[in-house]
Order: C-alpha cells, then structure tokens, then sequence
C-alpha cells in the first residue's frame, strides 16, 4: 500500500508540472477539505492531477462539488505557501475511498518546483523571478 501511495505522489509530481495545472473540488461553499487522518489537529484539502481523478472523489459529503482547476503557478504561490502558514496539508490524487498521502505543502511545492526545474519548464510566478528563487525561499523557511 505504501509503494501504490508513493507511486501516485510521483505521478501527480510529474503530471501538474508537465499540464501546469492542479485539479481540487469546489462548491458554493468552498473546497472540499477533511479532517487529517495523521494528525488530530489539521485539515487536509484534497488536489488531483487529473480532472477525472478529482470526479470520481465528487461523491458521498463531495457529491455536490466539481472538479476545478487551479493553475500551478497559483497552487504553489498561493495554495502551498497559505497552507503551510496554517499548518493545513495536502492530500494528494486521493482515490474515491479518500486514501492517500497527506503532505506538507512545502515539501510538495518543493518537489514540483524541483521537477519544474528538472524539465526546464517556463513558468511565471507573482511573487518570485524564477524557479530557483522560489527554491531558495522554501528551503530557507
């Protein structure tokens, strides 16, 4: 189960930074978000690499919400850097049963920064001139 877990981590590392693009489940309400199953005092906000990954969690508590994608950039500027701050994780291309890894946003943004870098991909921040300053900046943290 570990290895299954570990795999989907790397897959959706390479997909949203091949796509650029981070797929999460929204409502009128806001995103679909859980109770951690690690830590009794955080939350975990579910994202998927895939647009069909996040449907087939829309369902039971999630049925009302949609699949909705959120562009990198954007995900790691302004998404891993909030939840880090409240200390909220990342749970990542979760399968319809809500199993998964719960992640540090950080350590996400930082493994997808360092694919992004790997790929030599072009990709503009708001806060940051590159890749590897918005590297150090997590790393200093």
């Amino acid at each position: 189960m570990a290895e299954e877990i570990e795999v989907k981590y790397k897959q959706f590392i390479e997909k949203v930074a091949a796509t650029k693009l981070v797929w999460g489940l929204k409502s009128k309400t806001g995103w679909a978000n859980a109770d951690s199953a690690q830590n009794d005092e955080a939350a975990v906000v579910p994202f998927w690499s895939e647009r069909g990954l996040a449907k087939t969690s829309a369902r039971d508590d999630w049925k009302s919400f949609v699949p909705t994608e959120i562009p990198l950039a954007v995900f790691l500027e302004d998404w891993c850097m909030g939840m880090a701050e409240n200390e909220t994780l990342a749970g990542i291309n979760w399968d319809a049963n809500m199993h998964g890894i719960e992640s540090d946003t950080l350590g996400v943004a930082l493994d997808i920064l360092n694919r992004l870098k790997e790929i030599n991909s072009a990709i503009t921040f708001t806060n940051y001139s590159s890749i590897n300053e918005f590297i150090i900046e997590i790393s200093e943290d």
